[in-house]
């Protein structure tokens, strides 16, 4: 992975961060034009994950003879354990310490949909959110992965094609047709795309290295996510978040020796999972005993960011490591008696 890249998710993490804190803190009332920013835009972040998440996948699988099967086993060892931990953490606190969350409810049957990835209407009555309330963009993910899979049956130049032919009968014909759910016919699932069109034009050497037009680009792209109108999404938010990674990896030079931001990026997954929680709990000891508020969110921001790191490392790494050992030892033990069968 380009650590220009891991640097870019990592700040979009962060501005995810800061937009909630403005929800949980100030109920998203001004406190300035920094706090407006990030009232306003700071959920640009996910777009830019987006983004991110089609390059990624499509770099990863290029030039691999991965079966369909394989790929999504690959992708829900990534992904679901701690998904699944932290949806579990959030029920616990809902259940047990309620003032913490106080607007959170839990229902059981809304819980298990919540861990497979169903979108429902939240028990709480605010829209169609998963018990991790966050977990909304894993969603998304899991379509894009299962219809990506698909894909991998096409040779490489089709890719993108096919993933937007699936992509567009799943979110507009389906939903039309009330077959798949409402929740998907919105045109953030596109951003998916403009990623995987960037892996195929940095595999053909168009994105070139670069200072000065790199920077003009983020400058640009910047400013049209803090002037335009957030909708329609994928023109407003998706293609300047298509810029950024373009003129993040077109700086690479500048970042490619940083272990620091590399680990910032490697520890992005878990701190967006996470922060909601983390952020709750201060702000509701900041209310409870009088606490300021930036004192208290620099308290929440230094504990996501060891808590994110330690999630990391031993919930992300090691459960990917075991299972994937688990999947990786049976096939090649299947494979190592076929063999056998076919010597004798």
């Amino acid at each position: 992975m380009l650590i220009s890249v891991q640097a870019l998710r990592a700040l979009a993490a962060w501005t995810v961060v800061c937009h909630h804190f403005m929800q949980i803190f100030f109920d998203f009332k001004a406190r300035g034009p920094i706090g407006q920013m990030f009232i306003d835009r700071g959920a640009v972040g996910v777009d830019v994950f987006f983004v991110i998440s089609g390059l990624v996948i499509f770099l990863s699988t290029e030039g691999k003879s991965l079966p369909p099967g394989r790929f999504l086993l690959y992708r829900l060892f990534r992904i679901v354990p701690a998904y699944w931990l932290y949806t579990v953490l959030m029920a616990l606190v809902v259940v047990f310490a309620r003032p913490v969350l106080p607007d959170q409810t839990v229902d059981w049957s809304h819980f298990l949909l919540s861990l497979l990835f169903i979108p429902t209407e939240n028990p709480g009555g605010y829209g169609i959110y998963p018990t991790l309330n966050v977990g909304w963009t894993l969603n998304y993910e899991m379509l894009f992965y299962v219809l990506f899979s698909w894909a991998l049956l096409f040779r490489l130049q089709a890719r993108l094609l096919i993933v937007a032919a699936l992509l567009f009968a799943v979110c507009q014909a389906w939903t039309g047709y009330g077959w798949i759910s409402e929740f998907y016919r919105s045109d953030i699932v596109y951003e998916f795309l403009l990623g995987i069109a960037i892996g195929m034009i940095y595999r053909r050497g168009w994105i070139k290295p670069g200072l000065w037009l790199p920077l003009l680009g983020i400058a640009g792209a910047l400013l049209a996510i803090y002037y335009l109108a957030p909708q329609p999404r994928f023109f407003a938010w998706g293609l300047p978040s298509a810029v950024l990674v373009m003129a993040c990896m077109a700086l690479e030079r500048f970042f490619e020796n940083s272990k620091l931001l590399k680990l910032l990026g490697d520890c992005s997954y878990s701190v967006y999972l996470m922060h909601v929680l983390v952020l709750s709990a201060g702000g509701f000891v900041a209310q409870r005993y009088g606490v300021n508020p930036y004192v208290m969110f620099a308290v929440c921001a230094a504990t996501i960011g060891v808590a994110s790191w330690a999630s990391y490392e031993w919930v992300e790494k090691s459960s990917y490591r075991w299972l994937k050992a688990r999947i990786d030892g049976e096939s090649s033990g299947r494979g190592e008696l076929a063999l056998s069968r076919q010597k004798y």
